[in-house]
C-alpha cells in the first residue's frame, strides 16, 4: 500500500517558482468549442513549460498547438469553471499549491494567483458548492485542501485541510456528486472512498466506503443517472461498480480491465459517455482503452474490447462536448492521441496524434 507515485511518474520534486505569463498570439485565434488546455509536468527534463493551449478539428481529430501559459509549475491536472471563464490547475510538487487562471477568450489565458494548499503532491481538484470552493486532493500527504473562490475567480487563503486516517493515505481524486450536495474523495492508500458535506469552507465526513484490500482505488466516474459509479482500481487492475444514494457509496461487482495473460497494468482514468451507455478506462502497461458496455440501467458493465491507446502509458482520457471525439494523454510517449467514437456502438477509430511534452491531462474549452 505504500506504492510511490514517483514509481509511475519518475518525478523529482521541484522548488516552487514564480509564474511568468506568456501565451502565443496564435492562441487567441482558437474557435469557441474547439480549444484544448493541456496539463503536463514541468520539473523533469524534457517536460512542458506550463499550461499548453491547442485547437482541434472535430471532423479530422487533428490537434494543433497554439501556445503556452508559461511558468505554471507542474500543472498535472486542470479543470474549467462552469462558465468557462476560469481555469484551475494543481501544482504537483512537494510543497503543493493550486493556481487560478482567467480565460480572457478561448485559448487566451492570464494568470490570476497561486495559493499553497498545505499538502504535498496535489494531483486532482474540483469546484464544489456552486463554484464557491476549490477542493484539491494531495497524493503524498493524503489530505484534502479547501480554498474559497473569489468573485474575480482568484483563490483565497485555505479554509480547511482534512487528512485521511490510515497507515499510508494517498488522496487521488476529489469530485462533487451529481446532486451537488456531497464531495467524494478517492484514496488509493486506504482503499476507501470518503463522502463529505461542505459548509462555510469546512469539510465534514458523512460516510466511508471500502473496496478490496490492496485494490488501490484511483478515480471514479458517475453514471448520468446518479445512481451508480465506477471505480478504477490502480493496483489490482480492476473496475468496481458501486451503487450510490444520498452520499453513500456501496461497492458491488468487480472485474478485470485487461485480457488474461496481459503484462503488469495500472488503470488510470475512467469516464462515462454522456448517454451513459459506455464506460472507458485507460490501461497503463497494457497500453489500451478498456471499453465497457453499460447494462441494467448502470448496475452492470461488460468488457467489449481493449483497443490500443496509440502510445505509451495512457494517463488520462476525456471526450469533447459532442462525445464523438476522444483525447488520450499518453504520458511516456509524449503524445495525445485522438479517436473518433461511434456513439451507437462505443467503438473507437484512430484519428490523429499530437506530439507534446509529457501530456497528462486534456480539458476541452
Amino acid at each position: 500500500m505504500g506504492t510511490s507515485r514517483r514509481r509511475f511518474l519518475g518525478l523529482t520534486a521541484a522548488a516552487v517558482g514564480s509564474a511568468a505569463v506568456g501565451v502565443s498570439p496564435a492562441a487567441a485565434s482558437c474557435r469557441t468549442g474547439s480549444t484544448l488546455y493541456l496539463g503536463t509536468y514541468t520539473s523533469p527534463a524534457g517536460g512542458g513549460t506550463g499550461i499548453g493551449v491547442a485547437s482541434y478539428d472535430l471532423a479530422s481529430g487533428q490537434i494543433t498547438s497554439t501556445g503556452v501559459l508559461a511558468g505554471v509549475q507542474d500543472p498535472s491536472f486542470l479543470i474549467l469553471s462552469q462558465s468557462g471563464r476560469h481555469l484551475y490547475a494543481v501544482n504537483e510538487q512537494a510543497a503543493g499549491g493550486v493556481t487560478a487562471v482567467t480565460v480572457d477568450a478561448p485559448g487566451k489565458l492570464r494568470l490570476l494567483n497561486r495559493q499553497p494548499n498545505g499538502g504535498s503532491a496535489p494531483c486532482h481538484l474540483e469546484l464544489v458548492a456552486n463554484g464557491k470552493y476549490l477542493v484539491s486532493a494531495n497524493y503524498s500527504s493524503g489530505d484534502l485542501a479547501v480554498h474559497p473562490v473569489n468573485t474575480d475567480g482568484s483563490l483565497g487563503q485555505q479554509t480547511d485541510l482534512v487528512k485521511h486516517a490510515g497507515s499510508a493515505p494517498h488522496a487521488h481524486q476529489v469530485l462533487q456528486d451529481p446532486t451537488g450536495n456531497y464531495v467524494l474523495a478517492v484514496d488509493l492508500g486506504t482503499d476507501s472512498i470518503y463522502t463529505y458535506t461542505i459548509a462555510a469552507g469546512k469539510l465534514t465526513l458523512r460516510s466511508q466506503a471500502s473496496v478490496a484490500a490492496g485494490a488501490g482505488p484511483r478515480h471514479l466516474a458517475f453514471h448520468p443517472n446518479g445512481r451508480f459509479a465506477y471505480v478504477a482500481n490502480e493496483l489490482n487492475s480492476t473496475i468496481t461498480v458501486c451503487q450510490y444514494e444520498s452520499g453513500r457509496l456501496t461497492p458491488g461487482t468487480t472485474q478485470t480491465t485487461i485480457p488474461a495473460g496481459s503484462p503488469q497494468n495500472y488503470p488510470g482514468e475512467v469516464i462515462v459517455s454522456p448517454d451513459g451507455r459506455f464506460v472507458y478506462l485507460t490501461n497503463r502497461g497494457h497500453n489500451s482503452i478498456a471499453v465497457f458496455a453499460v447494462e441494467s440501467g448502470g448496475a452492470a458493465i461488460r468488457l467489449v474490447g481493449t483497443p490500443s491507446c496509440g502510445g505509451d502509458w495512457p494517463r488520462h482520457v476525456t471526450l469533447d462536448p459532442t462525445g464523438k471525439l476522444m483525447f488520450v494523454s499518453n504520458q511516456r510517449s509524449n503524445t495525445i492521441k485522438t479517436f473518433h467514437r461511434n456513439t451507437q456502438t462505443g467503438e473507437l477509430t484512430s484519428a490523429a496524434t499530437l506530439s507534446t511534452p509529457i501530456p497528462v491531462c486534456v480539458v476541452p474549452g
